[in-house]
């Protein structure tokens, strides 16, 4: 397995529509060489969150798992390694919060950006099975963020007020508290 480097804003990948993934290759060896190379470079980067069009494969695939419940975003839920094809979101809820998000593909950045606080996530596992999972809080923003990738979008196109676009350090020094 192999640690793969992390496309960047600009890199056109980022801003494609992704395919869905072929769900008769789910569970392939490809598939599962595919899935733990993404595990391992989420681990590398020290991310939360990573789709592939973030490693430039350009589907319908996003891991997610949070090990350390302490990160910069504050507390947060433990999450297992987890898998998601070819999903899909739909808003639940009209509530919409805002947080401070960052992007492995945008280093040393982070901006504001408000989003729906309830979402239904249905989706198709690492072994083929159909999923469906309601998120809240800062979590449905998680998914809608890594989401977004698969539909060539990022967080900064989601921005309301580029004023509370900042590098990591000024974001700790003046927008914390």
């Amino acid at each position: 397995m192999t640690i793969q480097t992390v496309v960047r804003m600009g890199h056109p990948t980022l801003r494609q529509v992704a395919k869905p993934y072929p769900v008769d290759e789910i569970d392939s060896p490809a598939f599962r060489t595919l899935i733990q190379n993404m595990r391992e470079t989420l681990h590398a980067y020290g991310g939360i969150g990573l789709a592939a069009p973030q490693i430039g494969v350009s589907y319908q695939l996003v891991v997610i798992e949070i090990e350390n419940t302490t990160t910069r975003y504050g507390e947060l839920d433990q999450i297992p390694f987890s898998v998601f094809v070819n999903p899909t979101i739909s808003v639940v809820g009209e509530a919409t919060a805002g947080y401070w998000e960052g992007c492995l593909s945008l280093p040393g950045l982070m901006g504001y950006v408000e989003r729906p606080q309830l979402i239904l996530v249905n989706c198709l596992d690492e072994a083929g099975n159909s999923s469906s999972v309601e998120y809240d809080g800062f979590l449905a923003t998680v998914f809608q963020h890594e989401f977004d990738h698969l539909m060539g979008k990022l967080y900064v196109d989601r921005m309301k007020d580029l004023d509370r676009f900042s590098f990591d350090e000024e974001y700790m020094e003046y927008h914390t508290n």
